[in-house]
């Protein structure tokens, strides 16, 4: 959900041209405002957006939407605003009026968050259709897509976007490569089989190493059991399962296996610590609160309710100072979370997430406000004036999840300890 996102980590890096450039901030926050950056009226957050604008923008109106909330008009247009011309989004575009070229830096993680949150609040449908369709042709060979178009397929760039042609009504799995390959082909040979040896079974890695080797890593397995779920940024609980997580052992596992196994992996890392850690080189091992929040998220939907008692709890004694500071993508992550568990966000260890992310961004609108800030909205207008009593309610079962929210891998390549 999305994304997307975490403590402190690796930030990853994409390569443009000769230029090394950070694709995204790991734990939602965004890198420290600049004197020459002005922060755009319609945007979330006060920091500067040049590496996680969309990102952000995109998980705070979900959130939003999520919990009944009518965001601001100017916050929606903001986000729809940043579209390029062939369907694309850039982390951040600072001149909206300039057309996008060559030049500019677009990726697949800000494209798919930004269609899963304009798909569910509506009106938006020729924009999120060009940005699937453009999406669908920087698939890479494998079924996959890495952050940037032509970049080797990783975890959590193929579980968004997955995210994304989900919530426009299409079905990832018939979105094939040339070769025939589909997303969940590209998730399955990234799965770390299960056969009974070491920690990492059942794990997802982001890539394989250059020996071709799979090294779990806890935030592409977040990211990647919503992928092979077939869900977005966005999610309810799963049914129940009736015997918990097994690691199933399979040559080639199928996308409902794959998704188990990353389940039971996850599950396996929350047993004895009820949060996830972080891990950056040379930094001592600390708590990963967004990393925590999509695995809380990607459990639920696979069925673990059980399984997220204990780091939500955690979650909601701890997790404050870390969203106060993050900010407006931190906080979406916990209200995702509390929604994929039927927890209440606006009562959140005692905490009212909704009316936090709001103070962080343009005032949502009045509940049954006479301002209508989508077509779809004001398709309504109109049906009514005409006696029609019809209501567009324009959603998605989207599925929370990345950026990153977790999933993104423009948030980080940080391996778990």
């Amino acid at each position: 959900m999305i994304v997307r996102r975490t403590a402190a980590v690796l930030a990853a890096t994409v390569v443009i041209g000769t230029a090394l450039v950070p694709a995204a901030v790991a734990d939602g926050s965004s890198p420290s405002p600049t004197p020459s950056r002005a922060i755009p009226s319609g945007l979330f957050g006060s920091t500067d957006p040049t590496y996680d604008g969309v990102w952000r923008q995109s998980l705070a109106l979900l959130a939003q939407h999520t919990v009944g909330e009518r965001p601001a008009a100017k916050a929606v247009d903001w986000l729809a605003g940043q579209q390029c011309a062939n369907g694309a989004f850039a982390a951040y575009r600072a001149d909206a009026t300039a057309a996008c070229d060559a030049k500019t830096m677009v990726d697949t993680n800000s494209t798919a968050a930004a269609v899963q949150a304009l798909a569910a609040l509506g009106g938006h449908d020729g924009g999120t259709r060009k940005a699937a369709g453009w999406l669908e042709s920087v698939q890479n060979k494998d079924g996959g897509w890495g952050y940037t178009a032509g970049g080797a397929s990783d975890a959590n760039s193929t579980s968004v976007v997955v995210g994304a042609l989900a919530a426009t009504g299409g079905k990832p799995g018939d979105v094939k490569s040339e070769e025939g390959r589909s997303p969940y082909d590209a998730l399955a040979e990234l799965s770390v089989p299960c056969d009974g040896k070491g920690a990492d079974a059942g794990a997802f890695a982001y890539q394989p190493d250059k020996r071709g080797a799979l090294a779990a890593n806890a935030d592409a397995t977040a990211a990647a059991v919503l992928g092979a779920l077939g869900k977005g940024l966005v999610t309810t609980a799963g049914k129940a399962l009736p015997n918990g997580y097994t690691c199933e052992k399979a040559d080639t596992p199928t996308a409902a296996q794959a998704a188990n196994n990353g389940a039971s992996y996850l599950a396996r890392l929350l047993r004895d610590t009820p949060y996830l850690k972080s891990a950056m080189p040379g930094a001592k091992d600390q708590p990963d609160y967004g990393n925590t929040a999509d695995a809380i998220v990607a459990l639920a939907a696979q069925g673990g309710i059980a399984e997220t008692k204990k780091p939500l709890a955690w979650l909601e004694k701890n997790s404050g100072p870390w969203a106060t500071t993050s900010g407006p993508a931190a906080y979406a992550q916990l209200i995702l979370a509390a929604h994929a568990t039927g927890t209440d966000p606006r009562a959140f260890g005692g905490t009212d997430l909704v009316q936090r992310l709001g103070a962080t961004g343009p005032a949502a609108q009045p509940s049954g406000s006479a301002a209508a800030s989508t077509d779809a909205e004001k398709k309504d207008k109109k049906d009514d004036a005409k006696g029609v009593n019809v209501w567009w309610i324009v959603g998605v079962g989207l599925v929370g999840g990345i950026g990153i929210g977790f999933l993104i891998s423009g948030r980080s390549k940080k391996q778990q300890l």
